[in-house]
């Protein structure tokens, strides 16, 4: 089902709505961003992945003109947001980190505040967009009254009221229970479906591989690789899970081979079930390399047991090439 969508907002939505190129950002002459590069397309999903202090929100702050990039370009919609700010960010709704509401008023006293700022913005749009988040039931009952996820929702129908073409959203799902969450996931599918493009920074893993059509993962200010979650897991040297009759000779036999990683215990996300086996040995490796080491390995007397492998997730991934960095 997500490759099918996959395919279909790929070949259907190819226009570019949001477009980054060779973004840098110094801070006190320290480079924290260094030469981001990706884009967004009409339709589409964008995850943003990344560990604690890995330049995702220095990233957003920079695509809705809250901080200056030191170079590179920004073009929303195609327009230059260095340039056109105001043109360019008329096409952007965005929520950075955790959306603000006066919780004193009701919702909709709230979204007739922010609509004020805004041009062309009438009662029937704040109905509209109360409705579109499911908010229309409680819309005039004081925000102090809301849960997490329905000031959340708030948020969101404040960023939608002047019918963007690109949402933003920092870590939407923070703070929400599971059936929020999954909540959130169908409403951002909706949006998508409808044409709208998102882009969404998060550090659930699990979340980034069900809602996202393609991803970015950004380590240390640097993007380290982009695509849709298959071409990224598919891209990615699988785990093999060797067991030998003779292990210490099997194991000698596999680190002899350039093209074959032996994988520590601590450095591996592996179900414990295989892992049960008797001194398994676990390699990262291409799948296509095993009928000729089984091979090389029954020329040399080493019997084998039992292989296994595994194809990665985006969280073994996304832990190789972040080196383990905390997720966050």
């Amino acid at each position: 089902m997500q490759h099918a969508r996959q395919e279909a907002v790929l070949s259907a939505h190819q226009d570019v709505v949001l477009s980054v190129r060779d973004i840098k950002k110094q801070i006190g002459g320290k480079p924290i961003i260094k030469d981001v590069t990706f884009e967004v397309r009409a339709g589409e999903i964008f995850g943003f992945l990344g560990p604690n202090g890995a330049g995702k929100t220095t990233t957003i702050r920079m695509l809705v003109d809250l901080i200056k990039p030191s170079s590179g370009e920004i073009r929303i919609c195609g327009e230059d947001i260095a340039r056109h700010p105001e043109a360019a960010l008329r096409h952007v709704g965005c929520i950075v980190e955790n959306p603000e509401a006066y919780s004193y008023l009701t919702g909709w006293e709230n979204l007739e505040h922010f609509a004020r700022m805004q041009r062309g913005i009438d009662n029937a749009r704040i109905r509209e967009v109360a409705a579109i988040v499911g908010l229309d039931a409680r819309i005039h009952d004081k925000v102090k009254t809301y849960s997490l996820g329905m000031r959340q929702r708030l948020g969101i129908a404040q960023a939608l009221l002047g019918r963007p073409k690109l949402l933003i959203l920092d870590e939407p799902t923070n703070g929400l229970d599971p059936k929020g969450i999954k909540e959130l996931r169908e409403f951002v599918r909706m949006l998508a479906d409808q044409g709208m493009s998102l882009f969404i920074s998060s550090h659930l893993l699990s979340e980034i591989q069900l809602m996202c059509d393609r991803v970015a993962i950004i380590s240390r200010g640097e993007v380290l690789a982009v695509g849709t979650v298959d071409e990224l897991i598919h891209g990615a040297d699988n785990y093999v899970v060797w067991q030998f009759e003779q292990p210490e000779a099997g194991r000698r036999l596999l680190a002899s081979e350039s093209d074959v990683e032996l994988v520590a215990e601590h450095e591996h996300r592996i179900d414990e079930s295989l892992l049960g086996m008797r001194e398994a040995i676990i390699t990262a490796m291409s799948p296509d390399r095993i009928p000729s080491l089984v091979e090389k390995a029954v020329r040399a007397g080493i019997g084998i047991v039992s292989v296994h492998s595994i194809a990665p997730t985006l969280e073994q991934l996304f832990l190789r090439m972040t080196e383990g960095e905390s997720i966050g």
